[in-house]
Formats: structure tokens, C-alpha cells, sequence
């Protein structure tokens, strides 16, 4: 009866830190990809919000989005995305723990500005 009930238990544990997990790897994907389009287009700005935008659409998460420096950024310099999303695991009546999960990326730009 202890053994049911440990499992029981650790099956409702797993049920509500999944979400959570998946949520973070999204999380990471969407930085990833914002700044891999910023990496392209060589500035930080209407590209990467429209970006933004459709990815909290297609993933369902709308993160806080903050960038090292905006505008136009010259070859092979550097800048970095920090997305941040709160999130709640919940165990139904019993309560729910916020959590907020942050997603860093960094990269460098491949255009040049003359």
C-alpha cells in the first residue's frame, strides 16, 4: 500500500515538473533563434521583434525580452539576449510554486555597415 501510494506520488511529481522542462527547452530554442536572426540581419530591431512575434505565437510563450544593445551592430561584434518566463508548477488544490525560468544566447553579427 506504501509502495502505491510512493508512486502515486512520484507519477503526480512528474506530471507537474514536465511542463516546466518542456517550457525551458522552448525557452532556450526561442533565444537561440532571436539570435540567430539578429546574427543575419546585423541589427537588433524590427527583424528581430517581427521574430519575437511570431515565435511566441507558434510556442505559446510570450518571455520578457532583453538585449546587450539595440540598432545596427557591426561585423563580428558581439551582443546577448536574456529572455525571462514566469511560469507556475502547480499540484491542483495544493498550491502553486512560481518559477521563473531565464534563457541566455549570444552571438555575433555577420553583416558589415558601412
Amino acid at each position: 500500500m506504501i509502495v502505491v501510494l510512493v508512486v502515486v506520488m512520484i507519477i503526480a511529481l512528474i506530471m507537474a515538473v514536465a511542463p516546466v522542462v518542456s517550457a525551458k527547452i522552448q525557452l532556450d530554442n526561442f533565444a537561440d533563434e532571436l539570435v540567430r536572426e539578429a546574427e543575419i540581419a546585423g541589427r537588433i530591431g524590427t527583424e528581430t521583434s517581427t521574430r519575437a512575434a511570431v515565435l511566441s505565437e507558434r510556442t505559446g510563450i510570450k518571455p520578457t525580452i532583453q538585449w546587450s544593445r539595440i540598432g545596427n551592430v557591426q561585423l563580428n561584434q558581439e551582443f546577448t539576449v536574456t529572455l525571462t518566463y514566469k511560469m507556475n508548477i502547480g499540484f491542483g488544490e495544493f498550491g502553486n510554486f512560481p518559477v521563473a525560468l531565464t534563457a541566455k544566447a549570444s552571438g555575433k553579427s555577420e553583416r558589415y555597415w558601412k
